[in-house]
Formats: structure tokens, C-alpha cells, sequence
């Protein structure tokens, strides 16, 4: 019988240095879907006290999802998931590329890592074939030296490679995994954990091929997206993510020194239409997929060139080492992109981290003294590259800012953690919950922290709407679009929907420009036709939702584990206060009183305890986790 997964995990045990294949039944791969979900039942079932992230305690998995590997749009996607070195809380971080449905093709649908290896290692998996070998001679080099080393080493042919950079090695908090040098695990600092257990990399070869249950099922679907892709879609594959940064600024939410503002003057020059005219060398992919999506670019800034090896900035980082810290230089930042991603950094966290160290500076709490001569301030993209220089070296102040804004706000002290934009220890991405209601709802209550992949964005659900969005939301049930920038009992019901489907997308592993309740050309019903094609099985939209809730009660429930509940459902102090500036968000703040009853309405909807903001036991036994409470 035709089957979309292996069948096969393969568990590593570094200390041990022992290799095993666990089987599990079919069972197991329709309750859980792969994924985050998946890997979550081995870290519940392995970490049952609260231990150190870098402890060789903790447990790292990487895993597919059952739709990884079929020739169709958005689903080449790999979830690392551990306790997170940044947050103290559950980790999770989702990467796209080749390297996932590569995983698959050599024999594999996870890869369970215990324990800590006594000297640098590397995994390599072949046909189903799996072996340790010695990593000492690929330590402290950068993500485009050790795949270019390996690829020789190894013989060349075809081959994919998961890695971290040095930064993962020197534990920085917010280090990130790499595949094809520019593809990251970007959040929550998986690459730390990676690197605290000295692996440095995953090698992976093999041609086991992946059939779903109705080829011709899947086929037509993928057809059907060439039109849909242009008809949805079309704005990824023109300007990539840039696409946004000018809407955002128009909106008033494009993040700008620091959250301080939501309009940046100078945007255009970050804009993606700006980089298409001039720094744009081509447009990458992820394995069979249509979108095409990924920047590549060549520039130079400072007599330092950008290489196409390394891609491109995403909206993300565009916004992060650019209107957060108050610089419109595209080259400069393309500059920070290379080497966050040959070193292995979230770009995210890292440029709100410089962001925050740039407003102590202009306020006093950092001198020149303590960033060792370089005027930090906004708007100074040379003094930028060179913190983000001292962070990925553990040197002089970029030693501090490596372990995260939360913890260097704690050790600067006085009042530097009023200007931390963080929740549960994790830096805000670019998406800015006073326009956008909900998002302040999810950064706050979401297990892994602030995340804008976690649920849908307002303005898809406020009027006066647009009818192909409204009419995929209306499949969960979704028809009464509310007023813009409300946060009413509709709206709460909205974020907690939609953040299933997401939840849903990260255990398949499906990518969520392609797949997902609102703007994406694939919605609800297509991602069950999907489903099924794929697996042969009866799946209805109530189990692919149920998929998500097991993951994110897993989460919550790995959470209360760590010491962690409602108490840490908080958001930043800055978003209560009001912005400044000009445009439409200026003056604006959000109302802590107002997000207490969100929350409330939000655990209720959840089926967890309102007081704590855990699951309750009746919404375990109704997921079958009744297990995650021993």
C-alpha cells in the first residue's frame, strides 16, 4: 500500500552514542500528524521535572510531517522542537527548503536527540542507514564552509544538510538552525541546543520514494494551485515578504526604533520593489513548490560583499536590523541577514535585541564605555554590523546581547526592561498588536512566545473585508467580520480558530503562505482534500483541528511542567504605552484590563483553567493526552 510517511524515527543518543529506529503504529501518525505535535509526545514523555535548557537532559526532535515530500505547493517544512534555552518555556522553530522531503527521501519521518556528545559530531543518513561521525574539524567554521566541506568530503551527488553556525556552538540564546544556508529553524534558539549537545550537523542522502494514497488527488490539487498561487499568492513571488513593508508603513505598523513608532520615513528604501530594482541577483524555492518566494541577493556594504549563497532578507529582517533600529540602508541590513545566516542567529531576535541595546544607549543606560567605542544609536548601520559582530564572537557587549533583551535587561538594570518588547522571554517579530488586536492576544498567550505564524492577522476578518478571505474563514465557522482594531468576543473566537488551523499547518508541516484559513490559495477544505489524498484515510476538518489543539495543549502542558502558566501570559509594558509619531497608530496603546478578558475568554474557548492557563483534564481526555498530566 502506497504511504506518504516512512514509518521510521530514527532516536539518537549522543552520550551513549547509540542509534535505534522506533516503528510506531499508524495510530500514532494520524493522532498526531508529525511535526511539532509529534515531536512534543517525546519531549512530555522524556523531560518530567524542570531542568536547564543546556542540559543533556533536554531532548531535541526534528520532524517532517505526513504530507512532506509529495509533489505539491507548501509542504517541504521541518519543526525543531526542545525546552528553549531563550524562553525557559517550550521551544519551536519551523524551517522550509529542500532538506525536509530530503529527510524523508533517505528513510526518515523524525529524529528523536538525547543526551551530550563528548567531542563535535555530525549525523549521517543514508537510505534508511545511519552513522555518527566526527564533526572536530567542521567546529567553529560558518554554515557556507562546512556544507561546501561535507559536499566535497562526501562525494558530491545530492545531499541536503541541517546545521547550526558557530553562534549555535557559543550557546548564544537565539542561535537557529540552517539547511542550504539560508533556510532557518529560526526561533526560540534550537541552534543553541543543537550546539550544546555538540552536533553540528545532519547529513542526509537517499531515493525512498513517498506515494500518497491518490496520486491523481494530489496531482490535481497541485494543477489547481497554478492558478490559485497567481490569483493569491502573486505578491510573494513578485517582491517576496518585502512585498509588505510598504503596507505596513501605510497602516501604521511597520516597527520602528524599537516599537516606538509605527511609521518609518524612510521605508521605501527597505521596500521590496526597491529590492527587486536594484540588489535582486534571483528568486528561490522550497521543494515542489510554485511560489518561489526566497530573495537573492548582491551587494556590498562597508567593502563587505553580500553573496547569492546566503539568499536574501525576508520582511522580518528587513524590519528587525532595519526600521526597528532606524536604518534604510538595504545593503547594510542584507549584510546583517549573510551573517546572522552563516553564523546561524533568528534574525528576528537578534535585531530587536541590538534595537533595545540602541534605546539604552540614547537613554543613558549603555555608555560608550560598555559598547566598547561604537555609538549605538539609531539610524547608525555601521555600529549595528559591529554589535551583531561582537554577538556571533561572545565578545565585549555582544556577550551580553547573546544572551537575549530580557536577560540583558535584567544584568544593565535601572529602567531597561521598559523598553523590552518581549513576551515569555522572546523578542516581538514585526507585526505590531496595536492595529493588529488579536496578535497582542496570541504574543501574549502563545506557549513559545511572541509569533506572528501563530494565528491569523486581523485585517482579515474586519470589515469591510475581502470576500475570497471571509469566504475561507467562513468554512470554520468564522462569518461575522468585526469592526478594525476591535477586540470583541468575535474577534477572540477569530484568533483562537485560526490559531488551530496554524497549530494544525506546524504539526503537517505545511507552509503557511500556501496553506491556511485566510489569504492563502489553499484553504480549509483544499488542506483536507490534501489530507486525504495524501493518507488514504477518512479525515474530516474536526480532526485536522483537533491535531492542532493536541499540539498546542501539549505545549501548555510542557509549560506548567517548567513553572509556567497565566502569570506568564503578559505583554510588554511598551504596547501600554502610546506610540509616538505620526500616522494612523500614533497615540495609540492597548488596555491591559482589555487583554485580561481576552484572556479569560480565550482559556475558556481553549478548555483550560482560566486562573492557571492550563488545560483542564476533561479537554485532555477529549484530545487523548489524558497521558501528558502524569
Amino acid at each position: 500500500m502506497a504511504s506518504c510517511y516512512t514509518g521510521s524515527i530514527l532516536h539518537v543518543d549522543l552520550s551513549k552514542r547509540e542509534l535505534q529506529v522506533e516503528l510506531p503504529p499508524e495510530e500514532f501518525y494520524r493522532k498526531y500528524g508529525g511535526g511539532s505535535a509529534m515531536g512534543l509526545t517525546y519531549l512530555l514523555k522524556g523531560i518530567h521535572t524542570k531542568i536547564d535548557a543546556f542540559s543533556p537532559e533536554n531532548i531535541l526532535t526534528l520532524f517532517t510531517g505526513l504530507p512532506t515530500g509529495l509533489p505539491i505547493s507548501g509542504q517541504s517544512r521541518l519543526c525543531a522542537n526542545a525546552l528553549s534555552p531563550l524562553t525557559g518555556a517550550i521551544g519551536d522553530g519551523q524551517a522550509g527548503g529542500f532538506f525536509p522531503a530530503a529527510l524523508k527521501f533517505a528513510g526518515f519521518d523524525g529524529i528523536v536527540v538525547r543526551g551530550c556528545s563528548d567531542k563535535p559530531v555530525y549525523l549521517y543518513i543514508k537510505d534508511g542507514e545511519a552513522e555518527l561521525r566526527d564533526a572536530s574539524h567542521l567546529w567553529g567554521r560558518t554554515t557556507g564552509e562546512v556544507e561546501d566541506t561535507l559536499r566535497s568530503e562526501l562525494g558530491g551527488g545530492k545531499m541536503e544538510i541541517l546545521q547550526i553556525g558557530p553562534a549555535g556552538e557559543r550557546l548564544v540564546r537565539y542561535a537557529c538552525i540552517i539547511n542550504m544556508k539560508n533556510r532557518a529553524n529560526g526561533r526560540t534558539g534550537m541552534g543553541a541546543v543543537m550546539g550544546s549537545k555538540r552536533l553540528k550537523a545532519v547529513v542526509v542522502q537517499g531515493n525512498r520514494k513517498i506515494d500518497p494514497a491518490d496520486k491523481s488527488g494530489i496531482f490535481a490539487l497541485q494543477k489547481e494551485g497554478m492558478g490559485r498561487i497567481e490569483q493569491a499568492a502573486k505578491w510573494l513571488a513578485l517582491h517576496g515578504t518585502a512585498n509588505v513593508v510598504t503596507p505596513q508603513h501605510l497602516a501604521g505598523t511597520l516597527p520602528t526604533c524599537n516599537y516606538n513608532m509605527g511609521q518609518f520615513t524612510d521605508f521605501e528604501s527597505l521596500s521590496g520593489e526597491v529590492m527587486s530594482d536594484t540588489i535582486l541577483k534571483e528568486r528561490d524555492t522550497c521543494f515542489s513548490c510554485l511560489v518561489r518566494c526566497k530573495r537573492v541577493v548582491e551587494t556590498e556594504f562597508a567593502g563587505r560583499k553580500v553573496f547569492p549563497e546566503y539568499g536574501g532578507p525576508e520582511y522580518e529582517t528587513l524590519a528587525t536590523f532595519g526600521s526597528y533600529c532606524g536604518i534604510a540602508d538595504l545593503s547594510a541590513v542584507s549584510l546583517a541577514n549573510q551573517i546572522c545566516n552563516m553564523y546561524g542567529l533568528d534574525t528576528i531576535s537578534c535585531g530587536a535585541t541590538i534595537a533595545f541595546a540602541m534605546e539604552c544607549f540614547e537613554n543613558g543606560l549603555l555608555t560608550l564605555e560598555e559598547t566598547g567605542g561604537i555609538d549605538l544609536r539609531f539610524g547608525n548601520a555601521e555600529a549595528m554590523i559591529a554589535v551583531l559582530d561582537q554577538i556571533v564572537a561572545r565578545q565585549g557587549l555582544g556577550d551580553l546581547l547573546a544572551e537575549g533583551s530580557e536577560r540583558a535587561a535584567q544584568k544593565i538594570g535601572r529602567n531597561a526592561s521598559e523598553y523590552l518588547i518581549t513576551s515569555k522571554g522572546q523578542e516581538a517579530p514585526a507585526h505590531m498588536p496595536q492595529a493588529k488586536r488579536t496578535l497582542g492576544l496570541i504574543y501574549s498567550v502563545n506557549p513559545f512566545g511572541a509569533d506572528h505564524m501563530s494565528s491569523e492577522h486581523d485585517p482579515a476578518y474586519e470589515l469591510p473585508g475581502d470576500s475570497r478571505q471571509l469566504g475561507q474563514l467562513a468554512e470554520l465557522g468564522l462569518s461575522d467580520p468585526q469592526p478594525k482594531y476591535s477586540l470583541s468576543e468575535e474577534k477572540v473566537r477569530f484568533a483562537y480558530l485560526t490559531e488551530l488551523v496554524y497549530s494544525a499547518c506546524d504539526s503537517y508541516c505545511l507552509c503557511q503562505f500556501v496553506w491556511g484559513p485566510g489569504w492563502q490559495p489553499y484553504g480549509p477544505q483544499e488542506m483536507l482534500r490534501m489530507l486525504q489524498a495524501a493518507t488514504g484515510w477518512d479525515i474530516t476538518i474536526n480532526e485536522i483541528l483537533d491535531v492542532g489543539a493536541r499540539r498546542l495543549n501539549m505545549m501548555r502542558q510542557f509549560n506548567a511542567r517548567q513553572g509556567m502558566g497565566r502569570k506568564q501570559d503578559n505583554l510588554p509594558r511598551k504596547y501600554l504605552r502610546p506610540l509616538q509619531g505620526t500616522g494612523p497608530t500614533a497615540g495609540v496603546a492597548l488596555d491591559a484590563q482589555e487583554y485580561e478578558r481576552a484572556k479569560d475568554q480565550y482559556f475558556k474557548l481553549a478548555g483550560w483553567d482560566v486562573a492557571s492557563g492550563n488545560p483542564t483534564q476533561t479537554r485532555l481526555a477529549e484530545l487523548g493526552l489524558e497521558w501528558t498530566a502524569d
